[in-house]
């Protein structure tokens, strides 16, 4: 039993004001670095041959020849196996028109993190259904996006003989064609959550589009839209149906799900039009009717805030949202890049969610110097963060899109994928609801105690 002390009066007063504005009642939790690893920028898998339409940078050429890059990430899940995730790559080099050979995949992956007590701070390839470590990234460590039912309405790279149905350009790859994979010129998936049936929910920034898909990556309904928010990507928009109402790449950046998994929600990184400057639309979508439920909110960015990276969540009403801009440490400017917690049960005197500052990127405790720079303060000021992950009530994963063959984060070269466990001091109040196969094993093994204490009681 927890035995609570009342605050003195004054103290309790305080307390009493803040919870009835629902202001938050501390400030950022204190953050350090706990684990540290890093996956070299120039890490592949096997595949088609990918980056015919874009350009290398940092001393990378393109294209990669019978190859794809296995990063940069913009979203991650729990993995099979403790201390393995799920990455999710974007749609491969940035833009619709240059991504059209990048295969839509998620990878199993492994980070060893260098620790105040060991650790290599190298990442590994793992089986994508069972978390067993693996000497490099192939077939059995990622499963890719398709549509081999033609259930999606959108025309895909699949459904030509050359590449952006231009009679200028390669043959779609046979391994595109004849398993109708998806690629990066048919979609820009920035987000994925997995539902309580197993299948998996991309949110993507070309429609902006929520995509089904079972375990296996195979879609299985047409694409879902957002009524009233088109991007300018959208085919009722290049048609000239309807007029953009979203700016480019500003799609669903962010999702996360309540622990039940029935419902998600899915966080714009861009303001409507017609909507307060600055502020991102947050949506509850059913998973069991498979459509919006009409509740909305909105999420203010700061002043020095211009994007966010994601959403996950920490129970059924509380978030972690990453929020940054676009200065490095290379390119000039002031980084910003910083995670905040919000409360969808608790709105600011504008209407916004609340939202309290939880770790600064640019300012975390290193006292053991995990990524060797010679400082015990840490900094992570890549262009783009894209990956949180809530490990446990003290704990946070986070890593960096390296938008490969992108530069300039820490230097000049080809921007490494680094990944961070994150000690927090506050506790976060983290739903301890087991994910559906743990859930089972341990109603099971409820069952057998139940059985056994009937015995005893019997006997």
């Amino acid at each position: 039993m927890t035995l609570i002390r009342f605050p003195k009066r004054a103290a309790f007063a305080a307390t009493v004001a803040a919870l009835s504005m629902g202001a938050p009642l501390a400030q950022a939790a204190s953050a350090s670095l706990e684990g540290w690893a890093l996956m070299p920028a120039n890490t592949f898998s096997d595949g088609p041959t990918t980056g015919q339409f874009a350009s290398g940078a940092g001393g990378n050429p393109l294209p990669l020849v019978n190859m794809q890059s296995v990063q940069g990430f913009s979203a991650v899940l729990a993995g099979p196996t403790a201390g393995s995730y799920l990455f999710m790559p974007d749609n491969g080099f940035g833009t619709q028109g240059n991504s059209a050979d990048a295969l839509l995949r998620m990878y199993a992956v492994t980070p060893n993190f260098k620790t105040a007590t060991g650790g290599s701070g190298t990442v590994s390839a793992a089986n994508f259904n069972t978390g067993a470590t693996m000497p490099g990234f192939n077939a059995g460590s990622y499963v890719n996006l398709s549509d081999p039912n033609n259930l999606l309405t959108v025309k895909v790279q699949a459904d030509y003989q050359r590449y952006y149905n231009s009679a200028a350009n390669p043959l779609v790859d046979a391994s595109i064609r004849s398993n109708r994979l998806l690629t990066g010129a048919d979609f820009d998936v920035e987000s994925v959550r997995k539902d309580k049936n197993g299948n998996y929910w991309f949110g993507d920034e070309f429609g902006p589009y929520l995509i089904k898909t079972n375990a296996k990556g195979e879609v299985q309904r047409r694409e879902i839209g957002m009524l009233g928010v088109y991007s300018p990507q959208n085919p009722a928009v290049v048609n000239g149906s309807v007029t953009a109402t979203l700016g480019s790449s500003r799609g669903f950046e962010g999702m996360a799900s309540n622990q039940a998994g029935d419902k998600l929600y899915t966080l714009l990184e861009g303001t409507v039009a017609g909507d307060a400057a600055g502020t991102l639309r947050i949506n509850a979508f059913d998973v069991n009717t498979e459509s919006y439920t009409g509740q909305q909110w909105h999420y203010k960015l700061d002043a020095a805030g211009t994007n966010i990276g994601d959403m996950t969540a920490i129970n059924d009403h509380e978030f972690v949202v990453i929020e940054r801009n676009g200065a490095t440490a290379t390119g000039g400017g002031t980084p910003f890049k910083k995670l905040f917690k919000i409360d969808l049960n608790q709105l600011d005197a504008s209407g916004n969610v609340s939202k309290t500052e939880l770790v600064d990127l640019m300012n975390i405790a290193d006292p053991h110097d995990l990524n060797g720079d010679g400082s015990t303060t840490f900094t992570f000021p890549f262009v783009t963060i894209e990956n949180v992950l809530v490990l446990d009530a003290h704990t946070l994963l986070v890593a960096n899109d390296n938008n490969y063959p992108g530069t300039g984060g820490r230097n000049l070269g080809s921007d490494n994928t680094e990944f961070l466990k994150i000690h927090l001091d506050q506790a976060l109040n983290v739903s301890a609801v087991p994910e559906p196969g743990s859930l089972a094993l341990l109603l099971a093994g409820l069952g057998m105690v139940g059985l056994k204490l009937r015995s005893r009681q019997r006997s």
